[in-house]
């Protein structure tokens, strides 16, 4: 069966996964989603194997059957070349919670699973599509999407990378970590706005016809490195799978026993791929959904209306500074029985209202698997000095509620069942809050890494080492409104 990718939206002809990946978006605005039953693994097979080899067979089964070797070849890459450590995702206690430590590629942030593998993605479909034109990447970035998608793309053949972020919307070690990116072929822009103002002119230029005119005129087209880009999505499939098996092998669990999965999340493209897992055959019971003071996905899993008229706040968990959660639209999809015009529908009245409500039984097969909370900044700060203070885990902001809003839950239902917690940043991507919550002292960021890894012995990623040193490359700052044009601007250039 040829496996096809179609729009959340029902307005795209079928393509195949290397159109997909070069695509990035639905031609009508929409997400690209799989047109075919996913595949049931064989959970014994899968849980003999190591992460390059289960990466290989997981995302296999989204590719021609022919392609099984190149995707070996790229996960090999990504993931077997020292980028990573020799368990690529160790999984260690906090008391009774089983955290997944996402964080120890290139730029110390969950978003290195995936972006270190899409460059290897995006070429081997650019070659097997016999693709000739320069390919344009654009992100927009809350905080670690950009610098992952950055280190993964620079001086990658036959591509150019620009990245937008919000500046005063991320860390003072994230913004560092963008603007001092080395490479030839890559951009870092500032816009005064926040993150939701940069992704929407992001899917806004995939749809411009004043970009497609330029674009065909330089032999250029435009692809996604966001989770919007369905080869950012099934990557992070993987670990899921690897978590389970990790706490088979070491005796918490017997194989085919159901967990739960606590996901801090933003845009959801984290959560979703555990979802795709589920949908494969691995034994996930429920979904625990955390969410920051930008509470609109807690609200969404809670009354199936997705609003998002309300207040933005900038937050000590920036990376979940939200209020446009992309990859929902997939998930709605999913759950709507595939109901594209549906799904358009909704998303149209998202866009001219700033709301919609899923109908009743889409809503109940949602609140059957999703669960959701929130914290407030301070209960993030509690958090982290609660854990460490009983556990010794030391949690960054955005894990942190994870963990607490996976404890109210737990006291709330009485559902004990283990769960591992996706950990989606080093503490030191935070240094300022995590030592203020622990010690109780504000001190500025560069001070505040040092002072952590001292006192607490708790080493700091070599991604951040000698970070204050690195000289800024990128200045450049523009206002929202000119996303677009700078877009324009930059292909007119090539």
């Amino acid at each position: 069966m040829e496996k096809k990718y179609i729009s959340t939206r029902n307005q795209q002809k079928e393509i195949n996964f290397y159109q997909a990946i070069v695509q990035g978006i639905g031609e009508d605005g929409g997400l690209l989603v799989p047109d075919f039953d996913f595949t049931k693994m064989d959970l014994d097979v899968l849980s003999k194997l190591n992460y390059v080899d289960l990466a290989t067979e997981v995302l296999s089964t989204f590719v021609p059957e022919e392609g099984k070797e190149l995707i070996h070849d790229a996960c090999l890459n990504a993931y077997g070349k020292g980028l990573f450590p020799e368990i690529v995702v160790p999984v260690k206690k906090a008391g009774d919670v089983y955290v997944a430590e996402l964080f120890h590629g290139q730029t110390a942030a969950f978003k290195d699973m995936a972006l270190s593998l899409l460059p290897y993605l995006m070429t081997l479909s650019l070659k097997q599509l016999k693709e000739e034109r320069e390919v344009m990447i654009l992100a927009a970035t809350s905080g670690d999407t950009g610098k992952a998608a950055l280190e993964g793309f620079k001086d990658v053949e036959g591509t150019c990378i620009k990245v937008f972020y919000p500046l005063d919307g991320v860390s003072a070690i994230q913004q560092q970590q963008m603007v001092s990116q080395t490479g030839k072929n890559v951009k870092v822009v500032g816009i005064h706005g926040n993150f939701d103002d940069a992704q929407s002119a992001v899917k806004k230029a995939f749809a411009s016809e004043e970009l497609k005119v330029a674009s065909d005129q330089h032999n250029v087209f435009l692809s996604s490195a966001n989770s919007i880009n369905v080869g950012r999505l099934i990557p992070q499939i993987v670990y899921y799978f690897h978590s389970y098996f990790e706490l088979v092998r070491n005796n918490e669990i017997k194989l085919g026993d159901k967990i739960n999965f606590c996901v801090p999340s933003g845009n959801f493209g984290n959560c979703l791929a555990g979802y795709f897992a589920k949908k494969m055959g691995l034994p996930i019971d429920k979904f625990v959904c955390a969410s920051n003071k930008n509470n609109i996905l807690t609200d969404f899993f809670t009354t199936g209306k997705y609003d998002a008229n309300r207040e933005f706040y900038k937050t000590n968990a920036p990376a979940m500074d939200i209020l446009v959660s992309s990859n929902l639209e997939r998930l709605v999809w999913f759950m709507s029985d595939g109901d594209g015009e549906k799904v358009r529908q909704y998303m149209d009245k998202l866009n001219s209202e700033g709301v919609y409500e899923v109908d009743d039984a889409t809503f109940a097969k949602i609140k059957d698997q999703f669960k959701a909370g929130c914290l407030s900044e301070d209960e993030i700060l509690t958090t982290i000095k609660t854990c460490f203070n009983e556990t010794g885990y030391l949690l960054d902001t955005h894990t942190a509620i994870g963990y607490g809003v996976l404890k109210q839950y737990q006291q709330e239902t009485g559902d004990h069942t283990k769960t591992v917690l996706l950990s989606t940043a080093s503490p030191y991507k935070f240094p300022e809050s995590v030592y203020q919550a622990i010690y109780g002292e504000e001190l500025d960021v560069y001070t505040a890494i040092d002072k952590l890894s001292e006192k607490t012995g708790v080493p700091v990623p070599q991604a951040l080492a000698g970070i204050k040193e690195r000289e800024v490359l990128h200045k450049e700052a523009i206002d929202k409104t000119e996303i677009i044009s700078f877009i324009k601007s930059e292909i007119e250039a090539m």
